[in-house]
Formats: structure tokens, sequence, C-alpha cells
């Protein structure tokens, strides 16, 4: 367990250090290719630590029981994460663009009008879920370092992008919302059609990710507890 979390801290801290503070130095003395490097040597070295940590724990006893409720609630909440993933990729300004052109900030649509950071929600949701449905401690950990990531990691995204885009980022900002539907909620955006990629590639991806689950870890998850 002391590995874990140790390896957890490690695999969550050099993302946030060589992602925001160091970068710039870093790139100063290596270059934008060098940096690359070594950040994905740092982040492959300290998540395979994290891996081999994690299957190295024993067994401990749950901290929680699980029921069909819990079970429930987790298969609704992969749902909801597969559906802001597969709309996190069309039109979402904050991927990578090569070309950096200039651009007008766009009205906000389909999940972006939710949260103006559906991908890094969608990993904080499937965190959260495989904690509810394995409360195991080192999955708790394990799970929580990738919440923590993706949340604290949104933050950050948000304060980055408006150095390098401060005509766009901050009235993106205004119009979208950090936290899902809030920006609905005060009037800022609109709700509107998620879109068939959406929606359609998230009902596919969650079926087939909650069917992989018997013969990848030998238990059944999702829909297929109850119909298989």
């Amino acid at each position: 367990m002391e590995e874990v979390t140790a390896a957890a801290a490690a695999f969550v801290g050099t993302h946030f250090l060589l992602s925001h503070p160091l970068r710039a130095p870093l790139v100063a003395r290596t270059g934008e290719r060098g940096f690359l490097l070594l950040y994905s040597l740092v982040a492959f070295a300290t998540l395979g630590w994290l891996i081999f940590a994690y299957r190295a724990a024993p067994a401990s006893p749950p901290l929680w029981p699980v029921g069909d409720g819990l079970w429930l609630g987790a298969t609704v909440l992969m749902l909801v994460a597969s559906i802001l993933f597969m709309g996190s990729l069309i039109r979402n300004p904050a991927l990578p663009d090569p070309g950096g052109a200039a651009r007008p900030v766009p009205t906000p649509a389909g999940v972006l009008a939710i949260t103006r950071h559906p991908m890094l929600w969608s990993f904080a949701l499937w965190g959260v879920a495989h904690i509810l449905v394995f409360p195991d401690p080192s999955n708790v950990v394990l799970c929580g370092a990738i919440v923590l990531l993706a949340l604290v990691g949104a933050h950050l995204q948000d304060r980055k992008k408006r150095a390098l885009q401060p005509d766009f980022w901050p009235e993106w900002q205004r119009r979208t919302s950090y936290v899902p539907f809030a920006a609905i909620a005060s009037g800022r955006a609109r709700p509107g059609r998620i879109g068939a990629h959406a929606l359609g590639g998230g009902i596919v991806v969650w079926l087939v990710a909650t069917w992989a689950h018997l013969p990848l870890v030998g238990w059944d998850a999702g829909i297929w507890r109850w119909v298989s």
C-alpha cells in the first residue's frame, strides 16, 4: 500500500511539475523535442512503477460493501464519461492546434456546453466509478490519483491556456464552465444536441469497454452484470 501511494504521488507530482513550473526552463535548455523526450520518459517510468506497485499490492478487505445500487451508479457514470470523452474529440479548443491560427471564439455546443473540459471530466468520472465498485485500498489510491490528475490538471490547463491564448481563452472561459452544467445553470451556455458522434460513439465505447471487463479481469461490469 505504501509503495502504491508513493508511486501515485510520483506519477501525479512529476506530471504537474513538468507540465507547468518546470516546462519553460526545461524547454529553454533542451528544446521542445528534448523536453518531450524527457517528459515521456518520466511519465512512462512513473506510470510503470505505479502499475507494478498496484499489481504487487496484496488484496485487502473492501472499504465498504458493494451492491447493485453502487453498480448501477457506476454504470451510469461510465456511460456519461464515455459520451463526454467521445464528444471531446470534435471541435474542442483545448486539443493541440499545430497550426495555431487565430480563430473566433465559438458558441459552446454539445458536451462543450456542459463543460469546457469534457475529456478530463471523463477521466475523473472513470476514476470515481471504479472507486465505487472496487473499494480496495490500493485501487482507491490508484483511481484517486487519476481523479486528482484530471481535475487539478483541468484547472492548471485553464491557467496555461490564458497565458498562451489571451485573445481566445478568457472569453472561452466566460462562455463555458469548469464544473459540469454550471454555465448552463447561469445562462452563459445553452443546452442543445449532444451530437451523434458523442452520443452514438459514447454508447459504443461504453458497451465494448464494460463487456471487456469479463475476459480481461474476470468479472462482469455495466449492463452485462444483468443481461449476461
